[in-house]
């Protein structure tokens, strides 16, 4: 097998989330597990342009690493002070193996083939059609057209924006209080 670029990015945007991913659910500091949750994202948004699917790729940057992952840094940062003292040991561990074990075999199961060639000629009769020709592909510039147009999305896109605004305010009052 040649290792191409485009097998070398997805190898990379692939560690990325999964090694992200994982980091975010083992970190024991909640400020260093949001980091690596906008890791996995940038992963995530690196597959989206593999997939030759930009808008995706950059709803998933501006959306969820600049809008969402950064709130969920500002939620811990304004939280930080009313917490106590955090304990750093879990005793839980030996059952969260267990069940994770327990699912990963059952996922094993459930997608390993047991020998049934009925599904093997289903797919290849499937695979002998192609049905990307029947796909209508839709531009980033007529997204675009259809969100800002009167029958599109202008209203709930001025109602979204006004609430983030509120919101933001809202913090703003919020962690001025606790300085004064």
């Amino acid at each position: 097998m040649e290792l191409t670029w485009e097998s070398l990015a997805f190898l990379i945007f692939s560690v990325l989330s999964l090694g992200g991913g994982l980091a975010v659910v083992t970190l024991r500091n909640l400020f260093h597990s949001a980091l690596m949750l906008m890791l996995s994202l940038f992963g995530t948004a690196g597959l989206f342009v593999l997939l030759v699917a930009p808008f995706l790729a950059a709803v998933q940057v501006l959306v969820y690493i600049g809008a969402i992952a950064i709130l969920i840094l500002f939620a811990i940062m304004l939280t930080r002070t009313i917490m106590g003292v955090q304990t750093t040991y879990n005793s839980q561990w030996i059952g969260s193996a267990i069940a994770a074990l327990l699912v990963f075999g059952l996922l094993l199961l459930t997608f390993t083939p047991l020998g049934d060639d009925v599904f093997d000629e289903q797919l290849s009769a499937n695979l002998e059609e192609d049905p990307v020709d029947d796909v209508d592909y839709v531009t980033v510039e007529e997204i675009g057209i259809a969100f800002s147009t009167r029958a599109g999305f202008v209203l709930p896109f001025e109602i979204v924006s006004l609430l983030l605004t509120a919101a933001l305010i809202g913090a703003i009052v919020v962690a001025r209080e606790d300085e004064a």
